[in-house]
């Protein structure tokens, strides 16, 4: 029976909300849009009878206790009831209608750049972090609890009713077949956070090159796809696709063309975390596994490495361990671009590209107060500035030696062999290897 047209009662407060719509069904519940007695839009998920258990009506209002990890977390807000009927939801933020599933990306039904699909893994690994870092344990990541918005790769993430405190919490939910850990499939042990560990780098390498980190040739052995295969792939004898010693699983010509296609794409740096995650960590799911903090770290890093090719435009990875770089699309010669080194990162500097407090020691991870932009120069577009966005003076010494301050408002050349003093933090421009 339909809730659409009923009027549904907040438990922790007075405000009602009037069913709008139904906005999608599940195998626990039906999810409608509201709209409530104080104006706001917001989405209700009404558990189906199965479901509406007193053990899970207990598991909603702890998490309501404790509120979201952070923002990009669709968390219960209040439980819900309708008058003179058995059963009850939760209420929740209402998606925006700019965000896509995870899954669109996936199969190519929607595009992203390459910076966009970084910032969706950074933001990943740092809401997993956040969750993770209260004690709780997700249980079911997969791509089919992930939402995106194409246009800069913020991401939402929902189904959070079934979050747990790690290693005390009991659910039925175990995860998502694919993205299981191997103990999992095989039955020794129960979802944790060791476990959502080993999901978010299967999570990861999905986004990064379109594919599974463990289906290659012996994913061809069996033309009937059946749990025995999954078991024996995914659980008893799993290989990593690029596993350094193993070249038994590698990718198949005609099946996992995307996923070489996109391997070669990313730095070093990154591909050795996947190695890890898929080599040492399939068998030490305690110490072996990619933590979120270094996934965040890494992908955080990676967005500050692309610059385009100068032949076709396409967006490539600075990587100075690789010898004679070469663009992935049209493979010309990439020679080394324009940078400022700080002593933790290295931003590459294209037009519009932004310096925030992150990068200069103010806030980590704070890309949001941005302290200088890249700009054309108005009257010579081929010479490029860096313009003071802060509110803070800098310090500009020159190749030569001259020191001059560069006023809030103001910018400067970016010329070869000059640093940039931002408060205590010394950058170097730098256009070598």
């Amino acid at each position: 029976m339909t809730l659409v047209g009923s009027s549904l009662q907040f438990e922790a407060s007075p405000r009602t909300a009037h069913v709008v719509r139904l906005a999608g069904e599940g195998g626990q519940g039906s999810v409608y849009e509201v709209l409530t007695s104080d104006g706001i839009r917001m989405a209700v998920k009404w558990y189906h009878a199965h479901s509406a258990t007193e053990f899970q009506r207990g598991v909603i209002a702890d998490l309501v206790d404790r509120g979201a990890p952070n923002e990009r977390f669709l968390w219960p807000v209040d439980l819900v009831s309708l008058p003179g009927r058995a059963g009850f939801g939760y209420a929740m933020p209402l998606r925006p209608p700019q965000f896509v599933g995870l899954a669109a990306l996936l199969n190519g039904a929607v595009d992203a750049s390459l910076r966009t699909v970084c910032t969706i893994g950074y933001q990943l690994a740092d809401s997993y972090l956040m969750l993770h870092a209260q004690g709780l344990c997700y249980r079911d990541i997969s791509f089919g609890n992930v939402f995106f918005d194409p246009s800069n790769g913020d991401t939402l993430i929902c189904d959070n009713d079934n979050v747990g405190v790690d290693g005390e919490s009991l659910s039925s939910v175990i995860g998502t077949k694919r993205f299981m850990a191997p103990e999992i499939v095989t039955r020794a042990a129960k979802p944790s956070t060791d476990t959502d560990l080993y999901s978010l780098s299967v999570l990861l390498f999905y986004l990064l090159m379109v594919g599974h980190p463990l289906l290659g040739f012996r994913e061809l052995e069996h033309p009937v796809w059946n749990e025995r295969a999954e078991m024996l792939l995914f659980g008893e004898h799993p290989i990593f696709v690029f596993d350094p010693t193993d070249t038994s699983n590698r990718p198949a010509p005609g099946f996992h063309d995307a996923v070489v296609a996109n391997w070669r794409i990313y730095p070093g740096s990154l591909q050795a975390m996947f190695v890890r995650a898929f080599t040492v960590g399939l068998r030490d799911s305690r110490n072996g596994r990619v933590r979120e903090s270094q996934w965040r770290a890494e992908l955080a890093r990676c967005r500050d490495l692309l610059r385009p090719c100068g032949r076709c435009g396409a967006m490539n990875f600075f990587d100075r361990t690789r010898e004679d770089p070469t663009c992935w699309n049209c493979s010309s010669d990439l020679a080394p671009p324009l940078r400022l080194e700080f002593p933790d990162a290295t931003v590459v500097l294209n037009e519009g590209t932004e310096i925030s407090a992150h990068h200069v020691g103010v806030a980590r991870y704070d890309f949001e107060q941005v302290v200088a932009r890249v700009v054309r120069h108005p009257q010579r577009p081929g010479l490029w500035g860096l313009s003071n966005v802060s509110e803070q003076v800098w310090s500009v010494r020159t190749a030569e030696g001259e020191t001059r301050n560069v006023e809030p408002g103001r910018s400067v050349g970016l010329l070869g062999g000059m640093s940039v003093k931002f408060g205590e933090t010394l950058a170097r421009l730098e256009n070598g290897v």
